[in-house]
């Protein structure tokens, strides 16, 4: 008698047998199974992640490698990117750095 006292207050929907199977299927896809939706969705937004930073790395190999054929092809601009990059002179010149306040705060962060 206890026992039907109790399923007469399930509803209804819930003691269909099929209802509660496709409840038990949609729970395990959701949360139990290996391949859930949570870690799907958390798959989806590192893999969009990472073709963002393939397509920037690309783009960043494209102008190195331009940057590396000017360098090859001409000694003035290789004498240019010396300068520039590594504070090369020449043995009669004096060199003067110009920095502006952003480069100093991160040259002396870097330091520290």
């Amino acid at each position: 008698m206890l026992r039907f006292r109790f399923i007469n207050k399930v509803p209804a929907i819930f003691r269909n047998k099929y209802i509660l199977t496709i409840l038990i299927f949609f729970v395990w896809i959701l949360l139990l199974d290996s391949n859930n939706l949570i870690s799907r969705v958390s798959d989806m937004h590192e893999l969009h992640k990472l073709k963002r930073d393939r397509e920037y790395l690309k783009n960043k190999v494209e102008a190195d490698k331009k940057k590396i054929n000017e360098l090859k092809t001409d000694n003035h601009n290789l004498e240019k990117f010396g300068r520039e990059q590594y504070l090369m002179k020449k043995p009669d010149e004096d060199l003067f750095i110009v920095l502006t306040p952003a480069e100093d705060r991160r040259i002396t962060r870097k330091n520290n």
